[in-house]
Order: C-alpha cells, then structure tokens, then sequence
C-alpha cells in the first residue's frame, strides 16, 4: 500500500501536466503526447527514476534550444530487409525511439527479425517501453542506449561508460510476460536523484565521489559504479556489459560514444546519443513459443522462496505489483517534495498545477 503522506495523483493528470508542460516549452503536440506515455507509463511501472521527476530535463533541452520539439521527423540514412540505420535529428529521444522500433517491428514482421540502430538522439526515457511495445504485438523486443549518466569503472576514478540501460521483454500466455529492464550500474542515476531529493543518504556499493572513492552522500556523487560494484564484487560484468551495449549503440550507428557525450544535464553541445532495437518473431522458430514461455515463468515463480521471503518474482513481476496498487488507489503515488518540485516547474512555466487524487492517511 502507499505510504502515509503520499500524494495520489490519476494518470489522465498526470498526461495533462506532461502535455502541457512541454508544450509550454516549445514542443509540438505529437511529440509532447509520445513523450508523456513515456514518462507517466514510467510511474505507473514504479520507475520513478525515469517518469515525470525528468520532465525539468526536457523542457529546459526544448527551451535552450539543445533538443528539438517537433516540426522534424527521424530521418532513414540506410536500411536493409531487416535492418535501418536511422538519425534522430536531435529530436525528443521517445520520439525517436518509437520511430524506430515500430520499423524494426514492421521488418520483424516481414522478415522474422529487425534491428534498427539510431544516432542524433536524446535521453529516451524508460527502456522497458521500447520492449513492451514489441512484445504487445507477439514479438520478442530488446531496447538498449548509451547514456549521458556517469559510470565509473572499478579500476578508475574518471568517467567511462555511461549507465547504459538495456531492455528484453517476452510475451508469454494471457497477457503475461518477462519484462527486463535494467542499467549497467548498480542503480540508475535516477535512484541517487531521488534520494536526494528526499534528503536521504545511499547505500554502500551505489556511487563514488569526485576522487573515486565509494560515498553514502546523495550530493557528493559524481559518479556511478559498475553492476556488480567493486572488482572483487564482479563489478567487470557490469563494466563489461555496458561497453557490449556501447558497440551496438554508439559504435554501430556512429553516435557519440561512451566518455565523450555530454554530461547529464548539461548544455554544452546535442547529446547525440545512440539506440539500438531489435523485434524478434518467435513464429520464425520453433513452434509454441508462447507456452514454452509462460511454462519458464511458470516455473520460477512456483519455486519455493528462501526463508523470509513471499515469493519468487521473475522480471516484471515488481512493475505488475505496483500497477495494481496504482490501479486500486485510483492513481500514482507520490512524495510529497515530488508534487513541490513538478509545482515549481508548472509555475516557471505558466501551467496549471498538479491536481491532487487524494492523499493516502
């Protein structure tokens, strides 16, 4: 159940505000109503790190004139029967990124498969969208991006890598699925960006400061470390995953790569940041796709849990969970110092404020 003071606020809201916020902000409709299922589908999945909380992100890139709101489509440079290389034209990164895997689902479609690289994009918010969108069509669907969030690899104090996150979802029987999302960091940035903004500290293992050594102060991060954390954690995995989603990111699509994108929140010059998709048609391999696959959900959520714990979850059960909370509060809840920082936003940019569902007692 929500916690006590939080505020519940409904997703029809929740879209008005999004729309209107970056609207405001110089973006057109179309892309401004992408961009915000982006965002609130992000919430409703509990994603917090990559929803709303990043609407500051947008519209000042629109404002500043470092993004562009509309008017522009993606642009096909080459493609193949099964594969696209598409430039984004410095447009808003979900724009983008629905662009190109509704063609990798159309290539998919025709020839079992379609992979789809992008350049000239921007942050495309929640990677797990990108795959659902595939796997909502019977097709498995992979999403990945470099990222201009900071990864500190275990052996250095510089930035390398960025968080770098990567997506697969497969559908399943009855609507069900597996849904990984995931960074190549411990945690999203997003994470450190919550917790300060709730003036709480963070867990060992998440970040390090500005002299390469691991911190618990939210504000003192400048960077983030590898999934896995120190070396003798395993942390190379998580280093190491992240430059395989550089190569098929930035390398193949020759976007700007790894240390040289420009820095989270920064102005300096286009992100030009690199995607890549990919859609899959199980019908193009073994029969009975479908029930092989629920049969391994099945599986593993049938196995017995170690002691102190419910259940086993596989990838996508904790966003099922925290959409059928918001589905019985009527709404998505949140912070209150979230509501305070997305009302400041409204104000500076003359939009109404966010109308309150309820608040949870």
């Amino acid at each position: 159940m929500a916690a006590a003071g939080e505020i519940i606020v409904s997703r029809t809201e929740l879209d008005r505000y999004v729309v209107e916020c970056l609207i405001a902000s110089g973006a057109s409709e179309d892309s401004a109503r992408v961009m915000s299922d982006v965002l609130v589908t992000a919430d409703y999945r509990g994603h917090y790190t990559h929803g709303v909380n990043r609407i500051d992100v947008y519209t000042s890139d629109i404002k500043c004139g470092m993004t562009c709101g509309g008017g522009l489509h993606p642009t096909v440079v080459k493609e193949t029967v099964a594969t696209a290389l598409i430039d984004g034209n410095n447009l808003l990164g979900p724009v983008v990124g629905k662009y190109a895997m509704d063609i990798a689902i159309q290539k998919a479609k025709s020839a079992g498969v379609g992979i789809v690289t992008v350049r000239g994009s921007n942050h495309f918010g929640i990677a797990g969208w990108y795959s659902l969108h595939a796997a909502k069509q019977g097709l498995l669907g992979m999403a990945m991006t470099n990222s201009d969030k900071v990864m500190v690899p275990t052996r250095a104090k510089e930035r390398s890598l960025g968080t770098n996150p990567i997506s697969m979802s497969a559908p399943g029987k009855d609507g069900d699925n597996f849904v990984l999302d995931m960074a190549c960091t411990t945690v999203a940035w997003g994470k450190v960006e919550m917790r300060k903004a709730k003036d709480e500290t963070i867990p060992r293992g998440w970040a390090v400061d500005s002299a390469g050594q691991e911190t618990t102060d939210a504000s003192a991060v400048a960077g983030l470390q590898p999934l896995g954390g120190q070396e003798q954690n395993s942390g190379y995995k998580g280093y190491g995953l992240a430059m395989m989603v550089e190569v098929l990111t930035s390398v193949l699509s020759g976007a700007e790569m790894c240390a040289f994108v420009r820095k989270w929140k920064s102005h300096e010059k286009p992100a030009n940041l690199g995607h890549c998709f990919l859609a899959i048609d199980p019908d193009a391999f073994a029969d009975g796709f479908t029930d092989r696959m629920q049969d391994l959900i099945d599986h593993n959520r049938n196995l017995e849990p170690v002691e102190g714990e419910r259940d086993v979850l596989v990838a996508g059960d904790p966003e099922r969970q925290h959409m059928a909370l918001c589905d019985k509060l009527g709404g998505i809840p949140y912070h209150p110092n979230q509501i305070t920082f997305l009302d400041g936003i409204a104000k500076d940019l003359g939009v109404a404020r966010l109308q309150h569902a309820s608040l949870s007692s």
